[in-house]
């Protein structure tokens, strides 16, 4: 199979059931306002509530398929991509990984920030023809989890061989960072270029007693995370599959598993005020309509499972620009700089775990800026404002 065009249409038959079954979610009998102990209930009946009244699921598949959309099979997996041109000779190429509970809907805010930036009022010296691939089993990519390292293999054969393109810019955040370092510890050749949200933690093979007081109040902080809200990853690592056949059934307990992204950077409350109940709804629907929530999952058994990826632990060469969010780890300048071989740092102003879409316009402005010096396009792009 080559590249070729796809379009999302959703058979109305799975509309009409994911209706019905909202319609018979069987709540349990104590609500609260409280997010300490996980997703709140009273939340998610105002989130099934809008779901079923006035969320409109074909507006916003329309407005998804504004974008370029593709599917092509590589090594026998078959891959869905947005591929977004700037249609400009000297665009830059720029594969942008998604991970979880988010989806290739993560960028589509700031696709059109990358690909036309002059038209956006940003700097017209860079440009990017930006490629958004589903991860394998997630969205509408073929239902497989994988390794980090089979996946990094499988976008550079994307990049290079079905695409074309002899260098790229790569970049992400979640299980999109740990890609993209494998890519460019695997395929240096082709990768010029990183932006990163993050650049990897300390862990039990860490000497503690060599880092600075910052780089320990970071290992910390990583450690309590990993006990507290992180802990949805140790269940996915772990029994993927006994959560999955509830998560499967029941369109409400999928939205109240993947609401863990609230966990992620950002409070219960904050939620709705960073990212829209639509938008929200929009990210599980990708998962819900493609029934993708088990092997999204069973990617965290396969990385449990898997020696640790390529670029673990080690500093890459790779020139990279790194953004802090605020309400992400509290990553220091001096990690990021063991780490990856930094060009540019950047505290941004606000801002959590999906920068990209929570704030995209600040994201788009500090990926074009970064790029823009470490490429060595001519007339710098103004530096985010910090203030």
């Amino acid at each position: 199979m080559s590249v070729e065009r796809f379009k999302i249409d959703v058979p109305q038959a799975v509309l009409d059931d994911l209706k019905e079954r909202l319609g018979r979610t069987r709540w349990s009998d104590v609500d609260s306002d409280d997010w300490s102990r996980g997703t709140n209930q009273t939340y998610m009946k105002e989130l099934v509530d809008h779901w079923m009244t006035r969320y409109d699921w074909r507006r916003h598949e329309a407005e998804l398929n504004g974008l370029d959309h593709y599917m092509t099979v590589i090594d026998d997996v078959r891959l869905h991509f947005v591929h977004q041109r700037s249609g400009r000779s000297d665009a830059v190429p720029f594969l942008l990984i998604h991970g979880w509970p988010d989806s290739f809907y993560r960028y589509h805010k700031v696709i059109p920030l990358l690909t036309d930036p002059a038209a956006q009022g940003g700097g017209p010296d860079i440009s990017f023809d930006v490629v958004v691939p589903s991860l394998p089993g997630f969205g509408f990519s073929e239902r497989r989890a994988m390794t980090i390292d089979a996946t990094a293999d499988l976008f550079a054969k994307l990049m290079s061989e079905e695409l074309g393109y002899e260098r790229f810019v790569c970049g992400g955040g979640d299980l999109g960072f740990l890609i993209t370092r494998s890519l460019a510890a695997r395929h240096p050749e082709l990768v010029s270029a990183m932006h990163l949200t993050e650049v990897g933690y300390p862990d039990q093979t860490t000497d503690l007693s060599t880092l600075s007081p910052e780089e320990q109040e970071f290992a910390a902080f990583i450690r309590e995370w990993l006990f507290t809200d992180g802990t949805y990853n140790m269940i996915q690592s772990t029994k993927p599959d006994s959560l999955s056949i509830g998560l499967n059934d029941s369109p409400a307990g999928l939205a109240a598993w993947m609401m863990n992204f609230a966990a992620i950077g950002m409070t219960g409350e904050d939620v709705e005020r960073r990212i829209p109940m639509d938008e929200i709804l929009t990210n599980i629907m990708i998962y819900w309509v493609t029934g993708t929530i088990t092997s999204s999952i069973r990617w965290y058994y396969e990385i449990a499972h898997a020696p640790p990826p390529s670029g673990t632990g080690v500093r890459l060469e790779t020139p990279a620009a790194v953004a802090h969010m605020p309400l992400d780890a509290p990553l220091p300048r001096k990690w990021a700089e063991r780490m990856v071989n930094l060009r540019h740092f950047t505290e941004m102003p606000k801002g959590g775990h999906f920068g990209a879409w929570e704030l995209p316009e600040l994201f788009a402005q500090d990926l074009r800026a970064s790029m823009a010096e470490i490429l060595g396009k001519k007339s710098p792009i103004p530096a985010v404002d910090a203030r």
